[in-house]
């Protein structure tokens, strides 16, 4: 049957979802959506040719805007993922180790400006055209040269192919970074790219693309000429929806996998359990550290009001850091379902231990004392006529973030320190992002985003600190010819001791990270999902990364 969008809200007892008419068209093996959920379990796993099917639901915002197009942002774009219908140069292993994918060997020069890639050449796209260098080329230069390509590979000159099998990098500059853009960037084939690639993907991927409804769903299915290992899951439906109507998609038994969030995590719907992924998916607040009216200009013309005069003062991000009990937020907000955050990266090889600092109320009192915020009648702070207040920005829509900020804020009241959270669209944070404190969401399996974060030019610089001994180190850290040889870099970046300088907490104290976030799901029993790498940030495609290797049992 044909499944409207009222008749699923009405089987699943919802009162609002995201789905279209023909959504489940590939799914009728689960029962379809109007099925109980016992029914819909009792042919979980098949789909409706009796192949391997899984059914997983992701956030609205999964769906590449731009197609199935790694040259616009298909697989590295705000969520970093494996691409799944191409193939990639390299990827990661679950411990984010580099293991070749295409590549068979790969190596850099001793000046670190030029890599070469040696490729195999078994491996061919779906339209049975062998891949070669050529292609491999065309990809990275594509991306390089292209303006709205979401991946970095702004430090290649350019890509070209000395033979079939071997490609060569000539890069701008020394940066190792671009090994962990390549492992998320998916080969297109020269011969057949063009304006509706991104509807229409040929790859060499474990998986092809068999339908797109827009709004509503896609699905994939295993590719049979694919040159690695035979994908155990045959077929994968990606439904694209809401967080109640993903949980209604397991209480019903429509979805075998269906995302949820911490407030939901409780209701485990019958026949389903609580799968807990590890995430370096972190929510933190960028303090601006400069005096209001120092405006920030980007791309040469764009002008963007900046500084602030409260968060200028190092005394208050200091104590902001150290005066909040992430613990208890945790408790409170996510219902445990999460751990404290002190870094962008926590836990990662380029992490710093000196990002960490423990919750000591005194000591935040002390430096904001010592700092001239003195309480007034009502118990807040101000210095020189100036109150020591201001806004915390958050994304409207998001209750995790929203919660977070409200909770933030009931903590800061307590040290005398004002702080009025501000729900608000992304344009109008942009617009506030380099002047007010803002609550943000990232995580990356590599540290790029340390560096952008850190970096006097880094686009993510929201603080706009700007310190050479810092810069240097971040430098010197992509510079690296080996990426193992880079982490001492990035750790002095946060901390040096010896020169006493860094974004910690006991330096420039620019961020005031908060909380790491569990990516939670509602799992069918009977679904094996196998080991998950660390998620980035974002509910979404990187739970698939290794779908070809879950089973039912």
């Amino acid at each position: 049957m044909t499944l409207s969008r009222r008749s699923f809200l009405k089987a699943c007892g919802c009162a609002a979802g995201v789905m279209g008419a023909g959504a489940l068209a590939g799914c009728g093996g689960n029962g379809g959506a109007n099925a109980s959920g016992a029914a819909a379990g009792a042919a979980a796993g098949a789909g409706p040719d009796g192949v391997s099917q899984v059914v997983i639901t992701m956030t609205p915002s999964s769906e590449p805007a731009a197609g199935f197009n790694p040259l616009v942002g298909w697989g590295a774009g705000e969520h970093v993922h494996e691409p799944l219908i191409q193939s990639t140069l390299i990827a990661t292993d679950n411990n984010l180790e580099f293991v070749n994918d295409l590549a068979t060997d790969y190596s850099c020069s001793e000046d670190g400006l030029t890599w070469t890639f040696s490729i195999r050449d078994d491996a061919r796209f779906t339209d049975g055209v062998a891949l070669t260098a050529e292609d491999v080329a065309f990809t990275i230069n594509g991306i390089a040269n292209g303006e709205g390509a979401e991946a970095d590979l702004s430090m290649v000159q350019e890509a070209r192919a000395l033979d079939a099998v071997t490609c060569e990098i000539a890069m701008k500059r020394p940066n190792n970074a671009l090994l962990y853009t390549l492992a998320v960037v998916g080969i297109v084939p020269a011969h057949a790219y063009g304006a509706d690639y991104g509807e229409r993907p040929i790859g060499s991927g474990r998986y092809m693309l068999e339908q797109w409804d827009r709004g509503q769903q896609v699905i994939l299915r295993a590719n049979p000429d694919y040159y690695g290992e035979k994908p155990l899951m045959d077929r994968v439906v990606v439904l694209f929806m809401e967080e109640d109507a993903s949980l209604a998609a397991a209480s019903s038994g429509v979805a075998d996998v269906a995302y949820t969030s911490a407030s939901l995590a409780g209701a485990v719907p019958a026949g389903y359990t609580l799968l807990n992924c590890a995430s370096v998916d972190s929510r933190g607040i960028s303090l601006p550290c400069n005096p209001a009216g120092t405006d920030v200009v980007v791309d040469g013309d764009m002008v963007y009001v900046g500084g602030n005069d409260v968060t200028c003062d190092i005394a208050v991000r200091q104590a902001l850091n150290c005066g909040v009990d992430r613990e208890a937020m945790i408790e409170r907000v996510l219902a445990g379902f999460g751990h404290a955050a002190y870094s962008v990266g926590d836990g990662m090889p380029w992490s710093s231990e000196a990002m960490r600092v423990e919750t000591d109320v005194a000591a935040a009192e002390r430096l904001l004392d010592e700092a001239g915020w003195a309480r007034g009648g009502d118990g807040m702070r101000s210095r020189a006529g100036v109150s020591c207040a201001f806004d915390l920005y958050y994304a409207a829509g998001d209750s995790t973030r929203q919660a977070l900020a409200y909770d933030f804020a009931d903590q800061c009241s307590a040290l005398g320190v004002a702080v009025t959270p501000k729900g608000a669209s992304w344009d109008d944070i942009y617009a506030r992002q380099y002047a007010d404190p803002v609550l943000w969401g990232w995580g990356s399996n590599s540290p790029v985003e340390l560096f952008e974060l850190t970096y006097s030019e880094g686009w993510g610089n929201y603080a706009q600190y700007m310190n050479a001994e810092v810069d240097a180190n971040l430098e010197a850290a992509q510079a690296t010819r080996a990426v193992e040889e880079s982490y001492p870099f990035y750790q002095a970046a946060q901390w040096d001791a010896a020169t006493g300088t860094g974004v910690a907490p006991e330096g420039a104290a620019t961020w005031v990270w908060l909380a790491n976030v569990d990516h939670l799901y509602f799992q069918r029993e009977g679904l094996a999902v196998a080991e998950q790498k660390p998620h980035p940030h974002g509910h979404g495609w990187s739970l698939v990364n290794n779908i070809d290797r879950w089973s039912w049992s």
